[in-house]
């Protein structure tokens, strides 16, 4: 069976959003319900896909940060983002603090990379910030598909339950917030999988370092192929709005 990973270019259009509703999923995750009548041709065609936040940092200037369009409904006009909020960034302050009726504008995604459905088994390796694009993938991805998630949180109050029809393996890792950087609790996580037969995806994000160690093992010591991969660092410690793409 040919496997397909297509990139697609959309036209980068802003949209001014107010919030509709706001809820925590966790201690750590806010959920920020977003409206808008101009929502009516947003595309997002991937659930890693990325959106532009126009924010303000400390000193007022104009700040932009990415995030997850953790699910949309053209019709309905309404976008939901997740906010991890143990990162101190503008964007995440603005979440704290947002209100409904407040407005936020945003951009694009500018494009999108899709995966055709077609892999026996997919792995999904991350921490907090990857979350919104696993929780969306695992919503999306067709009826009894095979997927194991690996996902560092800070305990087990930071766990989340999914609505999905996959044949879902959930893998919790716990460590401290200030461990985020740190890969060998999730590497020690692989080290326990029984890796599935068939061809299989991998898809990562998290800190970056923890995203490198986390590639390098699953193409080193699991000898998967490199083109059926994806790793990106959603962040950098001590490094404000850092992402770094590490394999395509």
């Amino acid at each position: 069976m040919t496997h397909q990973i297509t990139r697609h270019r959309h036209e980068i259009k802003r949209h001014r959003l107010t919030v509709k509703e706001k809820t925590n999923v966790t201690p750590g995750m806010i959920r920020i319900l977003l409206e808008g009548s101009d929502l009516a041709d947003f595309t997002s065609l991937s659930p890693d896909d990325h959106v532009k936040l126009f924010v303000q940092a400390d000193d007022g200037t104009p700040a932009m940060r990415d995030y997850t369009p953790r699910r949309f409904d053209t019709g309905a006009g309404t976008l939901t983002l997740d906010f991890a909020v143990h990162d101190a960034g503008p964007a995440t302050r603005w979440a704290i603090d947002a209100a409904v009726g407040d407005v936020l504008e945003i951009g694009g995604p500018r494009g999108s990379v899709t995966i055709s459905p077609t892999f026996d088994w997919w792995l999904l390796v991350g921490d907090e910030t990857a979350l919104p694009a696993i929780g969306r993938r695992l919503e999306e991805l067709p009826k009894g598909t095979r997927v194991i998630t690996v996902v560092a949180v800070a305990g087990p109050e930071e766990e989340q339950l999914f609505s999905t029809e996959t044949d879902h393996q959930a893998i919790w890792v716990h460590r401290p917030l200030g461990e985020a950087a740190n890969p060998e609790p999730v590497l020690a996580a692989l080290d326990r999988i029984d890796w599935p037969a068939g061809d299989g995806f991998v898809w990562i994000a998290s800190e970056a370092q923890v995203a490198r160690a986390v590639r390098d093992h699953v193409t080193s010591r699991r000898n998967h192929p490199k083109g059926w991969l994806k790793a990106a660092g959603y962040w950098k410690q001590g490094v404000a709005d850092a992402h770094e793409k590490l394999e395509d």
